[in-house]
Order: structure tokens, then C-alpha cells, then sequence
């Protein structure tokens, strides 16, 4: 379980120090949440002491601390148990894909802002299911259907994008995607014949814009982009430029 505590003193230095004595850490082994700055008052009327947060931050997972190339199911149950889960696994190989799907309560946690969290704790898995082995399988871990949903919610944001473009003329930059997300917007438009897509910016900040092809900027150089450069892509939440 994380380790957590929250704490008080005349300044916010002082807060930090009492909690690090507590918890018996240094300061680059946590995280810090300053919950109140304090205040002096007037006079000494109204004066309030500063409050703290401080969190221990977790060692990062080490690949080869499990013998997962052996037993998958126990590396994420390992991993989910320090994040303070407990979670059942219906673990299934389908079309040469390892198919995992995660459930139990605090899948919210699992899932993590924009599924940040589940895409990681994939990645891991995967990079410690392929460890030396000659033919490379694709592991998707899920849960709740997350992903259905969020494909929808992407397919249905790419539309609603487009017939913006198309009626105003105005490219739209959306928020940064990773490179799922990504494919997902330039897959769904690629049909589009007034539209274009192309990625700006670099990752994790990479961006999707989508542009009318009948607009000076979808000309420009370097912009204007097919399809299949981006086999590695993905998307969120629109600007207008």
C-alpha cells in the first residue's frame, strides 16, 4: 500500500520536514501536495499553520522482479497488488493475441486518466510476456470494455470534428493522443474526401489537426500527410486554431 500522510507546521518547509521524519524519508523519495501555504495574519489574528501532503513514491517496477515469463498472471497480479488493487484475470490466446481482461473494484485506478495507467501496465506485460521469445505476441489487456468505449468515443469525436471542418473551413487541433488514439482519428477519416489529417508536436505531446483540403493551410508543405504514415498513431478534446 502507498504510504501517505499529511501534516502541519509554521511554514511549509517545516510541514515537509515533520512528515519526512515520519515516514523516514528524503525529500527525492516522495511527493509533495501542498494542501494549505499558511498565513500569518494580522497581528496574529487569522494566522493559520501550512499543511502538507506527502506521499511515498513507489520504486519502479523492475521486469525480471517476477518470474513472469513463466506465470503472467502473477507479474500483473504482483504489480496491481502494490498499487493496493485486488483484481481477477481472465486470462485467454485468441488469433495468436494474449487477451487479458482485468476486474474487480478500484478499476477506475486501473484504468488511469485517458487510460494512461492500463496502456503502461500493458506495455509492461507485454515486454516481459515476449522476453526471449522468437515470435512476438500481442498482449491487449482491458477492463470494464474500456477500450470498446473509448474507440467509440474517438470514432464519434472524429465526425463531429470533421462536419465542423467542412462547415467552417477551420482546421481543429485536438488535445494530445497517443498513438492508438491517433490511428483511431486518421482511420476514421482517411475516407473523408474534404478532409485532412495530419500529427504535429512530439510525443507524449503529439496532436492530431483536421483541416479541409479546400483551406490555403492543408496545402502547406510538409503538413498534408497519407494515411499510412501513420500506422503508429492516436486523440481527445478539441481547440479550434
Amino acid at each position: 500500500m502507498t504510504k501517505m500522510i499529511e501534516m502541519t507546521g509554521a511554514t511549509i518547509d517545516a510541514a515537509v520536514e515533520s512528515a519526512l521524519k515520519e515516514l523516514n524519508c528524503t525529500r527525492d523519495e516522495v511527493e509533495i501536495d501542498v494542501l494549505n501555504k499558511g498565513s500569518k495574519g494580522i497581528f496574529g489574528i487569522g494566522a493559520s499553520e501550512a499543511k502538507v501532503r506527502v506521499r511515498v513514491v513507489e520504486d519502479d517496477f523492475d521486469i525480471d522482479s517476477v518470474e513472469a515469463s513463466s506465470d503472467i498472471e502473477s507479474y500483473i497480479l504482483n504489480i496491481l497488488s502494490k498499487m493496493g488493487i485486488e483484481a481477477e484475470l481472465d486470462v485467454k490466446e485468441e488469433d495468436g493475441n494474449l487477451n487479458i481482461e482485468i476486474s474487480g473494484d478500484m478499476m477506475g485506478v486501473v484504468i488511469g486518466r485517458r487510460g494512461d495507467t492500463l496502456d503502461a501496465l500493458q506495455y509492461l506485460t507485454s515486454l516481459v510476456y515476449n522476453k526471449d521469445k522468437e515470435d512476438y505476441v500481442r498482449v491487449n489487456l482491458d477492463t470494464e470494455n474500456y477500450r470498446a468505449k473509448r474507440e467509440e468515443t474517438l470514432v464519434n469525436l472524429a465526425k463531429k470534428i470533421a462536419g465542423t471542418v467542412s462547415r467552417t473551413g477551420r482546421s481543429i487541433t485536438l488535445e494530445p493522443m497517443n498513438p492508438n488514439e491517433r490511428r483511431i482519428i486518421h482511420s476514421t477519416l482517411q475516407s473523408y474526401d474534404y478532409i485532412n489529417t495530419y500529427s504535429i508536436g512530439e510525443d507524449p505531446n503529439r496532436k492530431i489537426v483536421v483541416s479541409s483540403k479546400n483551406s490555403s493551410r492543408s496545402q502547406r508543405g510538409g503538413y498534408r500527410r497519407n494515411y499510412s504514415s501513420y500506422k503508429r498513431e492516436e486523440t481527445t478534446v478539441a481547440t479550434e486554431e
